[in-house]
């Protein structure tokens, strides 16, 4: 069983106004991402929300997932894993943690990275697009105490420089995992597309 978790808390400080929220194609950011994790092979779905959590759970609320309300997310984003893990099923093997502001991440890519972390025995599961490393990443739950232990605005990204031996990289062709909406030009750029 993969748990995944939607980090949705942020307050979009770049973009100057909640960029979760903006339109993109026929729905908004989040949904598109939430959508993606739906159609895939995860077998729950948390979103962490923070800022302006009301508004947002308002858009998402009638959609077959969990949501949590994150409220020390000024912390930082291991604010937002820790309350996301207090979350998932007790049965999870794995746990994915994705990313909100990235809308073009498809299904398809989703459910190659968890074949592939199924079919080989490392513990972390990251996508690689032309050589660079993106999101969303599988972690085996064993990871889960450390993911736990995270403190300030980082992700796991300190615990798969500590376990390089433990990671596998998985070619996607999508270049969507790398690419977040940072920015105004950012969310132009990938709304034109």
């Amino acid at each position: 069983m993969v748990s995944a978790i939607l980090l949705a808390a942020g307050e979009s400080k770049r973009m100057g106004e909640l960029k979760l929220l903006l339109p993109f194609g026929t729905s908004t950011i989040i949904e598109k991402s939430i959508d993606a994790l739906l159609s895939s092979r995860v077998n729950e779905v948390i979103v962490v929300t923070g800022c302006k959590a009301e508004e947002v759970i308002k858009r998402i609320a009638g959609k077959p997932i969990r949501i949590v309300v994150n409220p020390h997310y000024l912390q930082g984003m291991s604010t937002s894993i820790t309350a996301g893990l207090n979350l998932i099923d007790r049965k999870a093997k794995a746990i994915m943690i994705a990313l909100a502001d990235q809308p073009v991440i498809d299904s398809k890519v989703i459910d190659k990275l968890l074949e592939q972390f199924r079919r080989h025995d490392k513990g972390i599961a990251i996508p690689v697009y032309q050589g660079k490393r993106g999101h969303p990443v599988v972690f085996s739950v064993k990871y889960k105490k450390e993911l736990l232990k995270l403190e300030g605005d980082v992700g796991g990204k300190e615990i798969i420089d500590q376990h390089q031996d433990d990671v596998l990289e998985v070619p996607v062709e999508s270049r969507g995992i790398s690419i977040d909406i940072d920015n105004l030009g950012d969310y132009e750029q990938l709304a034109q597309n």
